[in-house]
């Protein structure tokens, strides 16, 4: 169960991460063009696409979107923790 529950928390840190990095990419031009910018949006833009259309900008600028995912993601994790925990014991 201990192992499960890591395996958990690692891909999570990975992929908010990979969030994290691929939204202050957003700040600097042309840095989503490269390699990495690249893979990043291949990873990380499907999972942010629903909550862009559902979610405007601020302002016309200022997208809260991302933050509104990270929380999403983290209540995923928890619950999928819960998960775990009533099936393994």
């Amino acid at each position: 169960m201990n192992e499960i529950s890591s395996i958990i928390n690692i891909l999570f840190q990975i992929y908010y991460f990979m969030i994290i990095i691929y939204i202050l990419m957003s700040w600097l031009p042309n840095l989503r063009e490269n390699f990495i910018g690249e893979l990043l949006g291949k990873l990380v833009e499907p999972y942010l696409s629903p909550f862009r259309r559902i979610i405007p900008p601020l302002f016309g600028t200022l997208d809260i979107s991302p933050i509104v995912a990270l929380f999403v993601l983290r209540f995923a994790v928890v619950g999928l923790h819960s998960i775990v925990a009533m099936i393994f014991g």
